[in-house]
């Protein structure tokens, strides 16, 4: 299955746009983003779990990045509010549930090889640093190999510079309403920019607060194991 699987173009998906389909277990399902492979792929999506649902225990071969958007997202490690960072690298096992529901922004098979780091941040809990320009903020997530993630908080009638992504950037928006010289994104768009991509964005109003990843377009993940 091949969904935005084009990393050379700009995509830009809006909550309009979402479309939800059944995953193999009741009570979940997703909005696929981008996708390389059947049910084990290289994968963005957003997923829901309806109260009470959840998967069976399992392994991620190629690793698990997740944001927890609402709700409280659970396995038998612990509990997941709104705003939870989760990493679980290659090779890690858990069995995930929502007890009363819950969305989680989750990305699937893209961990550089080595990347073995597991972590479970509340961002509700954690200081924010100076960004470049007035009106920004930033959290740094994570940072592997030149590819990085980070929130990033734009006080209302914020202006960026003009900049380049030299390993392309991926952008959700969490809050407000963020915008740039192509378009404006409300709360639940998911931006991906190729590689060399430029832009200069801004908020007015409303301010903005975004999850962001940055070098990562064409970066070398480990690999998918081979179809049957």
């Amino acid at each position: 299955m091949l969904v935005r699987a084009d990393f050379e173009k700009r995509e830009v998906i809006t909550p309009k746009q979402y479309n939800y389909v059944d995953s193999p277990l009741p009570g979940v399902s997703r909005m696929m983003l981008d996708r390389q492979g059947g049910e084990v792929a290289r994968a963005t999506s957003v997923v829901k779990y309806a109260a009470g649902a959840g998967y069976t225990a399992h392994t991620h071969g190629g690793g698990e990045e997740i944001f927890v958007l609402e709700g409280v997202f659970s396995d038998e490690h612990g509990d997941y509010p709104a705003g939870t960072y989760i990493r679980n690298p290659p090779g890690s096992s858990h069995t995930p549930f929502s007890k009363h529901g819950c969305t989680i922004l989750v990305k699937l098979w893209q961990f550089a090889s080595g990347d073995n780091q597991q972590m479970a941040l509340n961002t509700t809990e954690m200081e924010w640093r100076p960004g470049l320009v007035p009106g920004l903020s930033v959290l740094p997530l994570h940072e592997h190999d030149g590819i990085s993630t980070a929130l990033v908080r734009w006080a209302p009638n914020t202006q960026f510079n003009p900049h380049v992504h030299p390993g392309g950037e991926e952008i959700f928006v969490l809050e407000g309403l963020f915008r740039d010289e192509h378009g404006e994104y409300p709360v639940g768009s998911w931006l991906r920019s190729p590689r060399w991509s430029k832009h200069t964005p801004f908020t007015e109003s409303e301010g903005a607060l975004i999850y962001v990843k940055v070098g990562h377009i064409g970066a070398d993940f480990m690999q998918l194991p081979a179809a049957d």
